[in-house]
C-alpha cells in the first residue's frame, strides 16, 4: 500500500508579505481615488494618474501628476493622508498593530515579517515596539496639529485650519510632502516661526527613527548609554542640518531678509532629506544649490524612520571606510566601534545601487524628455529618496 505525501505548503517570506501588502495598499488607494467622488471635476480619473498619486503617497514620496489642492476633492485628499499614514507607520506596522487591537495572536512568522519591516535588530519586544510606534506617531502627530491650527485658523477659518493643521501635521511627520495648499506651497510662511519650527520638528522627529526614539526614552540624557546607531544616527542628521544650512545661508537666498533668509536656509536644509516641503522658490536657486540638494535626498533619513533615502548610517559607514583608507587602518570604526565586514560590503552594495538607479534614470528622463541634466537629477534624486521635491516637470513627462 501506498502512502501518499502531503504536498508541502509553500510559506512566503517576509520580504514578499511586506512587498504585497504595499502593493494591496496602492491598489487598493488607486482604486479609491479613480472614484468620481476623489475628484473636484467629479468625473472619474485615470488609473496611470491615481497609481502615481497612490504610490508615490504610500511611499511616502510626494511627487504628483495632478496638483493635491486644486484636482483631488475633500474625499480624495482623505484618502491620499490615509495613505501617507500607512506608508509612513508601514503596512505591516499597521496590520500587525490591528490584529494586537483585536486580540488575535502574533505568530513568529508575523513577528519575522515586522522585524524585517521597520530594520529591528532582535525580533524580541517586537509586538511592544508596535504599541510603542503607533501610541507616540500619534501624540506626535496630534501635537503638531494642534499648534499649528491657530495659524491656519487665522488664515483659512475653522474647518479649513483644523484640515489644513491635520493634514500638514501627518504629511510633515511622515515625511510624506504632500500639501492641500496651493501651488505656492509654505512659501507665504516663509517668514512664520512656529509654521518652520513645527514643521521642521515633525520632519526631524519622524526621520530619526523609531529606535533612536527609544533610546532617548529608555536613557533620556545619559548619551554615552545610548546604542551606536543612535549616536550614529544623531551625529549624522546634526551635521546634515547644519552644514547645509550654512552653505545655503551663504549661497542661497540673498534676496531675503535676514530672517526669513535663516528660516529658508534651515527649512531646506531639514525637509531636502526626504519631507519635500518648501518655503522658498526652487527655480531661483543655483544649479550649486540645487546639486546640494540633491546629495541631501540621495542620503535621506534613517533606519527604521518613516524617511526614505540611502540612510544616514549608510552615510556614516561609507565616511568611516574612506577614513580608515586614508589612515591605513585595517579596520572602520565609529565612536571608537568597529564597524563589522558585513555592515560595510552592505553599505558599499547600497551606495553603488542607488548612483546606478539615480543617475542611469536621471540621464535616460534627460535624453528621452529633453530637460537639463540638473533638472533630471533633481527629480530622480527627490523619487529615489522619496522626497517629493520637484523642479515642476514631474506633470509633464511623458
Amino acid at each position: 500500500m501506498k502512502i501518499k505525501k502531503k504536498a508541502g505548503h509553500r510559506h512566503m517570506t517576509s520580504f514578499q508579505i511586506i512587498i504585497l501588502g504595499f502593493m494591496g495598499v496602492i491598489l487598493a488607494g488607486s482604486l479609491l481615488l479613480m472614484l468620481p467622488w476623489a475628484s473636484r471635476s467629479g468625473r472619474w480619473s485615470s488609473f496611470s494618474d491615481t497609481l502615481f498619486t497612490a504610490t508615490s503617497a504610500v511611499c511616502v514620496t510626494g511627487l504628483v501628476v495632478q496638483d493635491t489642492a486644486t484636482y483631488w476633492s475633500e474625499f480624495g485628499q482623505v484618502i491620499i493622508l490615509l495613505l501617507i499614514q500607512i506608508g509612513g507607520l508601514g503596512v505591516v506596522t499597521v496590520a500587525v498593530s490591528i490584529a494586537t487591537i483585536a486580540g488575535r495572536k502574533i505568530g513568529l512568522m508575523q513577528r519575522s515579517t515586522m522585524q524585517e519591516a521597520i530594520a529591528a535588530p532582535k525580533m524580541g519586544g517586537i509586538v511592544r515596539m508596535t504599541t510603542f510606534i503607533l501610541k507616540t506617531s500619534f501624540l506626535i502627530e496630534l501635537i503638531g496639529a494642534v499648534i499649528l491650527f491657530p495659524v491656519f485658523y487665522r488664515e483659512f477659518g475653522l474647518g479649513k485650519g483644523i484640515w489644513y493643521a491635520v493634514f500638514h501635521a501627518i504629511s510633515a511627520f511622515c515625511n510624506a510632502g504632500f500639501d492641500p495648499l496651493y501651488a505656492a506651497s509654505l512659501t507665504s510662511f516663509a517668514a512664520n516661526p512656529v509654521v518652520n519650527l513645527v514643521i521642521m520638528t515633525l520632519i526631524v522627529v519622524g526621520g530619526i527613527g523609531f529606535f533612536t526614539w527609544l533610546d532617548i526614552k529608555e536613557n533620556k540624557w545619559h548619551i554615552k548609554k545610548y546604542r551606536l546607531q543612535s549616536k550614529v544616527v544623531l551625529g549624522v542628521s546634526a551635521f546634515l542640518i547644519l552644514v547645509p544650512a550654512i552653505m545655503f545661508f551663504f549661497l542661497e537666498f540673498q534676496h531675503m531678509p535676514l530672517g526669513e533668509r535663516i528660516w529658508s536656509s534651515f527649512f531646506q536644509s531639514v525637509t531636502t532629506r526626504t519631507a519635500g516641503f518648501n518655503t522658498a522658490d526652487l527655480d531661483k536657486m543655483t544649479d550649486s544649490g540645487k546639486m546640494g540638494m540633491v546629495l541631501l535626498m540621495v542620503i535621506g533619513g534613517s533606519p527604521g524612520s518613516t524617511a526614505g533615502g540611502m540612510k544616514t548610517t549608510t552615510a556614516a559607514v561609507l565616511f568611516a571606510m574612506a577614513i580608515s583608507v586614508f589612515r591605513k587602518n585595517e579596520q572602520a570604526h565609529l565612536y571608537n566601534r568597529r564597524i563589522a565586514e558585513e555592515t560595510q560590503r552592505n553599505a558599499a552594495t547600497i551606495f553603488v545601487l542607488y548612483m546606478m538607479l539615480f543617475t542611469g534614470s536621471a540621464m535616460f528622463i534627460s535624453y528621452l524628455e529633453k530637460v537639463p541634466l540638473v533638472t533630471a537629477f533633481f527629480e530622480t534624486g527627490s523619487a529615489i529618496g522619496t522626497v517629493g521635491l520637484s523642479l515642476g516637470i514631474t506633470p509633464d513627462l511623458g
